[in-house]
């Protein structure tokens, strides 16, 4: 019951930051997950079941509250259900951690440029709507690998491009319940198959994930609301102050400071 109790806090923290910045959730429910010995592939399979539900919650909020470009969101969920895919089995076969220096400095980089952006005060300008499905598709395949590289990948180039963060925070929330939903089937599909092989089941951890997801769906539901209600400029400091923080997070743990 205690592992119970200390995932659902994690789980509506994660959420809460997650629905109302468009990142984070995958970062801290895996990092948790890790330090408490659970393996890389079954800590990215366990954030991501839960992630079916809460994602759900969140897409459902940021839809009714009108956050989310529909022309952006259909090539943007058809890329990142491909790259999830991909990245899944990926994750199975081989260690993923090679990725992890170029992730850090395009977080970096794209936290660098959203700060700029807000200090600028410039006017929103909408993401090009051809760069969805090839941003959604890297989104997709980072997100397996790392176990939560969708809001950090997506989000802050959609922010860092110019679209305003309301607009991007929803789409990417909202396109991420089809990625997550394809990322949990290949990781599934996986575990049946016996392609995966070395890591410990799902139900081993029935627990943590149980507890994610309640406390996620607590807190989902008022993600639209957050983010229709935070001012754009706030909300973009918010996001670039959050996007250098993982980029700060990311370099601690290959440096072994963390």
């Amino acid at each position: 019951m205690s592992e119970f109790l200390l995932f659902l806090f994690v789980g509506l923290l994660a959420q809460t930051v997650d629905g109302a910045l468009g990142m984070a959730y995958g970062v801290i429910s895996s990092t948790v997950l890790l330090s408490f010995g659970v393996p890389p592939a079954t800590a990215s399979a366990s954030v991501h079941a839960a992630e079916v539900f809460t994602t759900a919650a969140s897409a459902g909020s940021h839809a009714m509250h009108r956050n989310v470009n529909w022309k952006l969101f259909a090539p943007l969920a058809i890329g990142g259900c491909v790259g999830g895919a991909l990245g899944a089995f990926v994750l199975t076969s081989v260690d993923g951690h090679v990725l992890r220096p170029y992730i850090a400095a395009y977080l970096a980089a794209m936290g660098l440029l959203i700060l700029h952006r807000a200090w600028k005060g410039r006017s929103p300008r909408p993401f090009p709507a051809r760069l969805s499905g090839p941003l959604g598709a890297v989104g997709g395949f980072l997100d397996a690998v790392g176990g939560g590289g969708w809001g950090p990948t997506v989000t802050s180039a959609m922010v860092g491009s110019g679209e305003e963060p309301r607009i991007s925070i929803g789409t990417a929330n909202t396109a991420e319940f089809f990625v997550t939903s394809t990322i949990s089937a290949t990781f599934l599909a996986a575990l049946i198959s016996g392609h995966w092989q070395g890591e410990t089941g799902l139900s081993t951890h029935m627990a943590a994930v149980g507890g994610l997801i309640l406390g996620g769906l607590c807190a989902a539901p008022i993600a639209g609301l957050m983010v229709k209600l935070i001012p754009v400029r706030a909300l973009t400091w918010l996001v670039g102050v959050l996007v250098l923080a993982l980029a700060g997070y990311q370099t601690a743990r290959l440096t072994g400071l963390l």
